[in-house]
């Protein structure tokens, strides 16, 4: 496992125990020698995770997608990797990712981290090696989502 996929907030949180938890994640993925595979953008607790990655010399890859402005890219990083639009930015990020990791975040989080968890269940439906993927709930963020994932499991879905 080398490269780890992140999910994660281009906004800052009010609350710093995220970005706290966001930095040390980051200076971790550095000393431990994986790579981090991110979104790309130079906003909110991304820069954190970037920064801290590459202030304690570990590789940042960023994948950044034509649909946002390039004022959000963040220059500087290992690799840089541009799509065309998000739907090609989710598949590039999760087909070089060896792991994922979903920290707090909205609706690009969201999303990016049900397509994750749903190429992982079609990985394991045709017999091929799922990537592991966690989710951090921190200060019991997706408290509801798990919820919400147990409401659907019971009722068969």
């Amino acid at each position: 496992m080398k490269k780890v996929l992140v999910y994660l907030g281009a906004t800052m949180p009010e609350d710093n125990s995220y970005v706290e938890a966001v930095r040390q994640f980051g200076e971790e993925l550095a000393r431990r020698g994986f790579s981090l595979l991110f979104g790309g953008s130079r906003e909110g607790t991304m820069t954190v995770l970037a920064d801290a990655v590459l202030n304690n010399g570990g590789r940042a890859i960023g994948v950044f997608t034509k649909a946002l402005p390039e004022k959000f890219l963040y220059h500087g990083l290992s690799e840089t990797i541009i799509t065309e639009d998000l739907a090609e930015r989710k598949n590039t990020m999760f087909e070089k990712a060896d792991a994922i990791v979903a920290f707090p975040g909205s609706f690009g989080t969201w999303d990016e981290l049900f397509d994750a968890l749903e190429r992982i269940k079609i990985d394991v439906m045709q017999s091929r090696p799922a990537k592991p993927a966690a989710v951090l709930n921190l200060n019991g963020f997706y408290d509801g989502t798990v919820e919400l994932l147990q409401r659907s499991a019971k009722a068969g879905h």
